[in-house]
Parts: C-alpha cells; sequence; structure tokens
C-alpha cells in the first residue's frame, strides 16, 4: 500500500515563489521516479518535472530556468522550489511515483497552486 502525501502549493502574486512536496509513505516501498504533473482547465495534464532514482531531473521548457526539483528522505520525497512564478502556472499539480516492485502508477490527489497577476 502506497500513500502520497503533497504539500505546499498556495497562491502568490506573479514574481513570487511557492514550494511543492510529495513524500511516498508505506512498507517496502521503494520508489523508482517521481513527477510533478499540471493540470489546468480546459487543458490536458501536463509533465512539469521529473527526478529518477539517481537524482537525475528533467523538466519542461515552460519551467527551466525557475523551477528545481530534487530528491529527498530516502530518495521517497521529492521538494520542488517554484521561482518566478507566473499566472499561467495556475494549475493543479499532481505528484506521480512508480515504484521498483510494480509497473503501476500512484497518483496524488492535487494541490493547487495559483498565481495572480
Amino acid at each position: 500500500h502506497v500513500k502520497l502525501w503533497e504539500v505546499g502549493g498556495g497562491l502568490v502574486q506573479a514574481g513570487g515563489s511557492l514550494n511543492l512536496s510529495c513524500v511516498a509513505s508505506g512498507s517496502r516501498v521503494y520508489v523508482k521516479n517521481m513527477a510533478w504533473f499540471r493540470q489546468s482547465p480546459g487543458n490536458p495534464r501536463e509533465l512539469v518535472a521529473s527526478t529518477d532514482d539517481a537524482g537525475t531531473t528533467n523538466y519542461a521548457d515552460t519551467v527551466k530556468g525557475r523551477f528545481t526539483l530534487s530528491r529527498q528522505q530516502f530518495d521517497n520525497a521529492m521538494y520542488m522550489q517554484m521561482n518566478n512564478l507566473r499566472p499561467e502556472d495556475t494549475a493543479l499539480y499532481f505528484c506521480k511515483v512508480n515504484i521498483f516492485s510494480t509497473t503501476a502508477d500512484y497518483w496524488g490527489q492535487g494541490i493547487q497552486v495559483t498565481v495572480s497577476s
């Protein structure tokens, strides 16, 4: 059983900063890949940033240079710092996790990021 805890987000004015954390917990949970996706009304869910078990990160072009993703807590957590936020970053952000023992995807319930003009 895998539980995903999403923390952070919130409301900020353009140019400000927010952060997001995702923690995967459960017995014998060994996390392989973690990623943040986001979805805004009328748009498909898109990949924002991802990290593998080695700590390698990948970013969407729209957030490069502004968002920074890192792995923490025995690789079962990730932290994303979001700087220079823009109104177009407003979306519901979802944590996605893959573990070594299964090919299934685990999704968080979503956490809101709102950036005002």
